[in-house]
């Protein structure tokens, strides 16, 4: 029974990159976040919310894509380590927004060695995820961008491998827009999908190159239910909702949420 619900799964995610995934010759997991339906019947609209992993392999041709998706506003979670690394490359015009609050030390191979060393099993995601210290100051102005973004324009976020800070991004985004959890979920578990060739090499790397067990790397590369529902778990029990955190924590007022339904939802 599990194998055919993960075959329907991977089946679905198949079906719907046809319309959603952005095919790029130097990026991957890079898509469109728009169709989805919202609980009131609406649909957040297409070419205008867009999510990524890292751009420094972006070709001419691809830096033309974006510029004909008519992407304006890049913004980029990655701390200094990761973008002195690989640093964006982006469409003439385009503006980069950097927002590296929590992952000062990220990039950083010694901190990632000691960490490494640490965590067993997903016990390093998941304290990840629950770690809301830094959403405001990484989410909120994504937000702000969000809102003041000329409507004829889209946005494009994104971290290293669009995972963790990316998915938290879409999750945060998707639920301001009134998306239920599910489907919010199913996006971001979608990951695995898009990176699946990416993640058995990054994995490779990681057992040759920090000594980890095998386990511990695709527990690191994966998209799983419990990550992303630890965010949702601690949000809930310090802020009481996701909407309380969402006005409270990323200033999203009645009003202001309601111009940024207006602006993403058709």
């Amino acid at each position: 029974m599990l194998a055919l619900i993960m075959v329907l799964v991977v089946s679905a995610q198949i079906a719907d990159s046809s319309k959603r995934e952005v095919k790029l010759q130097g990026a991957i997991n890079f898509r469109d976040i728009g169709g989805y339906a919202t609980k009131t019947g609406k649909h957040v609209k297409w070419g205008k919310l867009y999510r990524s992993a890292e751009l420094s392999h972006l070709t001419e041709a691809d830096l033309y894509h974006l510029q004909q998706l008519s992407i304006a506003y890049i913004a980029d979670f990655r701390g200094p380590f990761e973008v002195k690394a690989a640093p964006d490359k982006i469409p003439a015009n385009a503006t980069r927004i950097s927002l590296p609050a929590g992952s000062e030390n990220t990039g950083d191979s010694t901190y990632l060695k000691k960490l490494l060393q640490s965590i067993h099993g997903d016990s390093g995601l998941i304290a990840f995820y629950s770690n809301t210290t830094p959403f405001k100051d990484r989410y909120k102005p994504l937000f702000e961008e969000l809102l003041t973004a000329n409507r004829d324009s889209a946005l494009l976020f994104h971290c290293s491998a669009g995972k963790d800070r990316t998915g938290i991004a879409a999750a945060l985004i998707l639920y301001s827009l009134g998306v239920d959890e599910k489907t919010i979920m199913d996006d971001y578990l979608a990951t695995n999908y898009y990176r699946r060739n990416e993640n058995e090499r990054a994995i490779k790397g990681l057992v040759q190159l920090y000594k980890i067990e095998e386990s511990v790397a695709r527990d690191l590369m994966a998209a799983r239910e419990n990550y992303l529902q630890a965010t949702f778990n601690t949000i809930k029990l310090k802020y009481g909702s996701l909407d309380s955190f969402l006005e409270n924590e990323m200033g999203l007022t009645k009003d202001k949420r309601a111009l940024l339904q207006q602006k993403y939802l058709e």
